[in-house]
């Protein structure tokens, strides 16, 4: 039998325990941003981050909402719409929230196979104006026999209007589907002033498409590269290493109208022509360094890379290490300028957020971001091949690919 006192000593445990376990439980509620009493939930902010006024201003635009809206407001609704205007107030076009059909697009893309994928072969980017904008469409494919050019302007897919998608993974992923089913594409050309529906078939596209060499007049390999996708890297090496076979004595690497892609795959390319050193490296908002580097083997030509304003992400990485190595020339006009990293959180309920999570980095610590990377010789292509694909222009005519072609062979002769 228990005495009183310890009794009192088991009761003021017991005590010490519960407020124990009642704290706890708080503390994580609180943390979590979410507290449940009598029934309701209710979101907790930090008063020293948000301003009491714009809380009660959220409650009351919410209660007007969904008592004077002509129909009926479904709550939930509400609160997805809030979650997608706090990626929205941003200002990031990188930066957005995927409902369920959204990311169920985007995992889709995510999960192609390393080889080959369906759709249509048309790479895409974002324009200046935040427009999907086509950029050329790869040899043979669906898109290119269809009739769909290099800068038409992509409205509408299926139908529904995808000009406030501001995301072009997104969109690419909305064009993909099933193998031999159809989707129709409203194009805006601009040349023409006119808006067309565009039925296109979905393939099986190769990623080998991706990619096209030959060798040039003067033993000068020329490798075209559209985009940084799956097994990029080793197919650019196993083209360039047959040329080198045959003969190359200089390299003219063309990423005009290249989008971007794959961060590994273009550090792995990279890797193959530069010396030992940083390639590129990261840095998020606390100032947290992520270095990615080449070793000591590198190719012993001249280089030259051809950029326009087209060539975003993957391509500036590329464009970037060249320059600050000084290993190549870059040629042509001055780069998009996009230099940010981003990455995807999944929810429970299938839904999904794109983040922006850090800005990446020129070997010399140059921040590519808004600014993009000035060649060292610029050359503009002729105003008549404003919007051909760069593959339709005769090499003759092809400025920027002839002053390539000189800078090399200069090169060449003087080693």
């Amino acid at each position: 039998m228990l005495n009183m006192k310890d009794q009192e000593t088991k009761r003021l445990f017991s005590v010490i325990t519960m407020t124990a376990v009642v704290c706890f439980t708080i503390s994580i509620l609180v943390y979590g941003g979410l507290m449940y009493f009598n029934g309701s939930y209710s979101l907790i902010f930090n008063k020293n981050s948000v301003d009491r006024e714009t809380i009660q201003k959220f409650n009351e635009a919410r209660s007007i909402l969904q008592k004077a809206y002509y129909e009926n407001v479904d709550t939930n609704k509400l609160v997805e719409g809030a979650i997608s205007g706090m990626t929205e107030s941003l200002n990031d076009p990188y930066t957005v929230y995927y409902n369920k059909q959204q990311m169920k697009w985007f995992t889709g893309l995510q999960n192609n196979t390393e080889n080959e994928y369906v759709g249509v072969g048309l790479p895409i980017m974002l324009d200046k104006n935040g427009i999907v904008t086509v950029l050329e469409p790869y040899d043979n494919s669906p898109a290119k026999i269809a009739g769909i050019k290099q800068g038409d302007k992509i409205l509408k897919i299926d139908g529904k209007d995808i000009t406030g998608i501001k995301d072009e993974t997104l969109v690419a992923s909305m064009i993909k589907g099933p193998e031999n089913t159809e989707t129709v594409l409203t194009i805006l050309r601009e040349s023409d002033n006119s808006t067309i529906d565009i039925p296109v078939m979905r393939k099986k596209i190769k990623a080998l498409v991706n990619i096209r060499s030959e060798m040039l007049d003067g033993n000068i390999a020329y490798i075209k590269l559209k985009m940084f996708d799956k097994n990029i890297s080793k197919n650019f090496i196993s083209q360039l290493n047959k040329l080198v076979k045959q003969g190359a004595k200089g390299l003219i690497i063309d990423v005009r109208d290249n989008p971007g892609g794959l961060y590994d795959e273009v550090v792995t390319l990279a890797d193959r022509l530069l010396p030992k050193g940083t390639i590129v490296f990261t840095k998020d908002k606390n100032g947290k360094k992520s270095v990615q580097s080449s070793d000591e083997n590198e190719l012993n030509m001249p280089i030259a890379v051809i950029t326009n304003g087209n060539s975003a992400s993957a391509s500036e990485i590329l464009a970037g290490a060249v320059k600050d190595f000084k290993k190549g020339t870059l040629i042509g006009t001055k780069t998009f300028g996009k230099g940010l990293v981003q990455t995807t959180y999944s929810f429970k309920d299938g839904t999904g957020l794109k983040v922006t999570i850090a800005r990446y980095y020129t070997p010399s610590g140059v921040c590519i971001q808004g600014q993009g990377i000035k060649p060292e010789i610029e050359v503009k292509l002729p105003e008549k091949y404003k919007d051909i694909d760069v593959a339709a222009i005769p090499k003759e005519d092809d400025l920027q690919l002839q002053k390539g072609i000189e800078v090399i062979s200069k090169k060449i002769i003087s080693d």
